[in-house]
């Protein structure tokens, strides 16, 4: 018969098994089986103390169920709508910079400081004379005079500083309208088409801010005017992902960095369009934000027609045989940007199928003539973008909220109105978005470029 030999070793009990059975003993020292027995009966006493109390509490639910019944069930019903129902992006609200007034700029102003600046011949100085009498734009939009400058070269110190200006301008306007700490905004998208450096323009913004660490940032570069309603796009998609957050949105261009100080005549007509000017919007996706917000974003449509040659070569950056760059911008444009507007509003036009408002981009009179022709528009819908072409010239993709900042200085937005705003960009792209006002939109007394 064997006999069961047993050994103490460092506190524990070592034996050597029987024939046929697990060595329980060998592989657990009995100092720990005590102090998992002991707590064991701990867990054991604890529990027993939530018994009473648990008692009373389901002799309590029992005795007023039927009081307590209407009350849950709405409770029950306001948890399910709040996880089953698609989240909403809201517009709490929106700046538009305006620049200081020495940076006010008249045609026979520009002529001048065009001739004296020595960058451009007579032909060159004649053809920019007629655009700018045909371009709509009045005596009261806004350039750096540094454009001027005689052997004027596009450079970074330039951009940066213009950039600084109009971009810090719009995001301080924003954040003292809306209250908001830079440290509760989860996501910045700065979207500026030609201007791009290292470090990035929305790291000055996080760096000039001091925006939190973990911040979703994106700069968008290259898309043209249409780039606005990309950000938008691109933060709706990044509100979802992050339910309860504040996102930031920042659209510019900047002239200094689009100037061309050339004779090239087809690098030459963007000089008398764009103007400096920026838009800083306030998107949430907090429910509890509805309240004070002023739209809700419900429809966005993008449509690139990048595919196709002619819309593609349609606008691009180009340097001239001297290397000086400039913006190119073909005579095709008007018919490419036709094609695009129309395969937008045919998607659209299946989802939302009416506007009170429209925001069409400010790039030049003659295109907002053909595009009101085509969609047989009246000058009240076409007032907003007319305004704006004339009094801040054509500011690239934040044109579509200096309008929008119109249609609110003349109170003419109330609860229930859809504002549709439409732009054009390089590629070549169309894209909108409607927003549904939820209040009566007064003139606010600050933070408007339009109040005097």
């Amino acid at each position: 018969m064997e006999k069961e030999a047993t050994k103490m070793v460092n506190g524990g009990v070592k034996s050597k098994p029987r024939k046929g059975l697990p060595d329980f003993l060998g592989s657990v020292n009995l100092r720990y089986v005590k102090l998992g027995y002991i707590y064991l009966l701990s867990l054991s006493r604890t529990f027993c103390y939530f018994i009473p109390p648990l008692l009373l509490l389901f002799i309590f639910v029992y005795r007023f169920l039927p009081i307590l019944a209407f009350p849950l069930s709405i409770f029950f019903l306001l948890l399910l709508y709040h996880f089953l129902t698609p989240s909403s992006v809201f517009l709490l609200d929106f700046s538009c910079y305006r620049p200081p007034d020495h940076l006010k700029i008249t045609k026979s102003d520009f002529i001048e400081l065009a001739k004296k600046s020595g960058n451009f011949n007579e032909t060159a100085i004649e053809l920019q004379r007629k655009l700018l009498h045909q371009s709509g734009i009045g005596e009261e939009s806004y350039i750096p005079r540094v454009v001027f400058k005689p052997g004027h070269r596009v450079n970074l110190r330039d951009g940066r500083e213009e950039a600084a200006m109009v971009i810090f301008g719009a995001i301080d306007e924003l954040l003292a309208a809306t209250k908001i700490n830079v440290k509760h905004i989860k996501i910045l998208v700065l979207n500026c088409g030609v201007l791009n450096t290292t470090p990035s323009l929305s790291a000055m913004v996080i760096n000039h801010y001091k925006l939190r660490h973990n911040t979703e940032s994106y700069n968008l570069g290259g898309m043209g005017c249409s780039a606005g309603i990309i950000s938008i796009d691109l933060a709706r998609d990044l509100l979802n992902a992050h339910q309860g957050s504040y996102a930031l949105i920042v659209s510019t261009e900047i002239v200094s960095f689009t100037w061309y100080s050339g004779n090239d005549v087809a690098l030459l007509p963007p000089n008398c369009f764009f103007r400096m000017g920026a838009a800083a919007v306030m998107l949430s996706s907090r429910r509890i934000d509805r309240w004070r917000s002023k739209y809700q974003l419900m429809q966005l449509v993008r449509t690139h027609k990048g595919m196709e040659d002619t819309s593609y070569k349609s606008m691009e950056l180009r340097e001239d045989r001297d290397g000086k760059q400039g913006l190119y911008i073909s005579r095709d444009v008007l018919e490419v940007g036709r094609h695009a507007l129309k395969a937008n509003i045919t998607t659209l036009g299946r989802l939302e199928p009416s506007f009170e408002h429209i925001c069409v981009l400010s790039s030049s009179k003659k295109v907002l003539d053909e595009i009101q022709k085509d969609l047989k528009l009246t000058d009240e819908d076409m007032e907003a973008s007319r305004q704006t072409l004339e009094r801040f010239g054509n500011t690239s993709s934040s044109s579509i909220w200096y309008e929008l900042a119109y249609l609110e200085h003349k109170e003419k937005i109330k609860r229930g109105d859809r504002v549709w705003q439409i732009g054009f960009g390089s590629g070549f792209k169309c894209n909108s978005v409607v927003w549904k006002a939820l209040r009566n939109i007064d003139s606010p007394s600050h933070y408007n470029p339009w109040n005097l």
